[in-house]
């Protein structure tokens, strides 16, 4: 049987049947000859590759220090269902580049987190008695009426895992949707819940020794908590289900309340920079402490092959948090705690900055279109297309390139192809150019690669984010264009 390619179209409905041979040929299906690269930053809303050249696939995850390794754990997806596929476990010293250690918690040959089951929002914490990783996650059906926070044990922090079943209170299942966790200053683990609930574990973690915060919201789904000096900050998202929003963020002084509503978390109408948050990392280093938001833009129905992540630094001050701008690109020094910018994408009106970044706009005459583009003035000059198979290609020589697009609320994907100068494919991915506003942006970042002439080719896939809810309502994208405003060359 043909192998199916992470650029070829998506059926438009997929049975049980078809959805478990999807997702055995995805398995079985090499990473097309992908060649790994280093970053030097932590870039958002752009795919990420790992140590073998694949897309990082660990959304609605969490990460945890442990030395001087940080482990992320997240959902593993295949394209066009939601069904369970997994969990992975990656690793950094850097935050930058992340090393696969393999599947975490496999798919179950049946039962709760078997074939057509849902598991979601995978969270690792340390018992401080037993010295056991364990893991929560949101367990339930394809329908998501049979929810509830299940739980994981293993010995070694990157798994296997073994599945356990519900995490119980009073002998019960606590049946909700959305989970997340928090740990303590003094090692005590929390489970956190749709609506602000928030239980506290037992010493071993393995049960809920008390329920310290009742549910105070409606909706406040995808919960995450942290804190800072004696303040609590506890952030969650409006239900729009794989819509954007403006997640929105309680204070308190104690765990147990009272809570006070303190507002959004980006500027309004941003959507939390386009993404939905699942965890808050505290960055520990000699010169303090560093929070970093973690959200996932979700793609359906491409999970797999279009969602990123948007990674960006919490400002905390006067007991209040924000995240006033969107930094693209950013770094962090985790000896020190310290973040600062990017050497690279560099914005310069200029063709070559001192730096020895070069830009290729999208009127440039190495830039060589197929098919049916027009150039629109605007926010950001840019060629856009809406016609499935139109492309375009351009050739430069450097070691790293940052392609810049307008995501606009009419866009769909497109996929994008890398070759080298003996044409052998090095990085090929889907980008998802949709955005409920109009956002000019990263949309593709390589990694540093070898020094060479590169051949980068974008072509518009005719398909589109949109999403049905359970009154069959559609949301999400209304068109299909894709458009390219420049390229940046290092």
């Amino acid at each position: 049987m043909k192998k199916l390619l992470r650029c070829t179209m998506l059926l438009p409905v997929l049975s049980l049947r078809s959805q478990l041979i999807l997702f055995l040929l995805l398995s079985g299906t090499a990473a097309l000859a992908q060649v790994p690269g280093k970053y030097d930053a932590i870039y958002s809303g752009v795919p990420l590759f790992d140590d073998r050249g694949k897309e990082v696939s660990a959304h609605g995850g969490s990460i945890v220090k442990e030395g001087n390794t940080y482990y992320l754990f997240g959902e593993a997806h295949i394209d066009g269902t939601n069904a369970f596929s997994g969990f992975n476990a990656y690793s950094s010293k850097d935050l930058y580049n992340w090393k696969f250690e393999g599947e975490a918690l496999a798919v179950q040959s049946a039962g709760p987190l078997g074939p057509a089951r849902v598991g979601e929002r995978p969270k690792v914490m340390k018992s401080p008695q037993t010295g056991e990783y364990v893991m929560y996650m949101h367990v339930d059906a394809l329908d998501y009426r049979d929810q509830y926070v299940g739980y994981a044990t293993a010995s070694n922090i990157a798994g296997p895992y073994t599945f356990h079943g519900p995490l119980l209170f009073d002998g019960r299942p606590i049946r909700k949707w959305d989970m997340g966790t928090f740990q303590d200053h003094d090692g005590a683990g929390y489970v956190l819940l749709h609506g602000g609930d928030i239980y506290r574990l037992a010493d071993d973690f393995k049960h809920i020794a008390s329920h310290v915060s009742q549910a105070f919201a409606h909706g406040f789904e995808s919960p995450a908590l942290f804190r800072d000096g004696d303040t609590y900050y506890f952030l969650g998202s409006n239900l729009t289900g794989w819509e954007r929003n403006d997640n929105y963020y309680y204070s308190a002084k104690n765990l147990a309340g009272p809570w006070e509503k303190r507002g959004p978390i980006a500027p309004a109408g941003t959507l939390t920079w386009n993404s939905q948050v699942t965890f808050v990392l505290a960055v520990e280093g000699s010169r303090g402490t560093t929070y970093m938001f973690m959200g996932d833009r979700w793609s359906f129905p491409r999970q797999a092959t279009a969602a990123t992540y948007v990674w960006q630094p919490l400002t905390v001050t006067g007991g209040a948090i924000s995240m006033p701008y969107y930094h693209a690109a950013w770094t962090i020094d985790t000896a020190t705690a310290l973040r600062g910018p990017a050497s690279f994408p560099i914005l310069n009106e200029s063709k070559l900055d001192p730096a020895g970044s070069q830009t290729i706009d999208n009127l440039d005459d190495r830039v060589h279109y197929t098919s049916h583009w027009r150039q629109v003035a605007g926010l950001a000059s840019h060629h856009v297309t809406s016609t499935r198979g139109a492309a375009l290609s351009l050739r430069f020589v450097g070691t790293q390139a940052a392609m810049y697009g307008v995501a606009t609320d009419d866009s769909g994907y497109a996929c994008i192809e890398l070759r080298d100068s003996t044409g052998k494919k090095v990085l090929t991915s889907v980008v998802d150019m949709y955005s409920q506003y109009t956002s000019p942006t990263i949309k593709f970042v390589t990694p540093l690669l070898p020094r060479d002439m590169y051949t980068l080719t974008m072509t518009a896939m005719g398909e589109n984010w949109y999403w049905l809810n359970k009154r069959k309502e559609r949301s999400g994208s209304k068109g299909y264009a894709v458009s390219f405003d420049k390229l940046i060359v290092r």
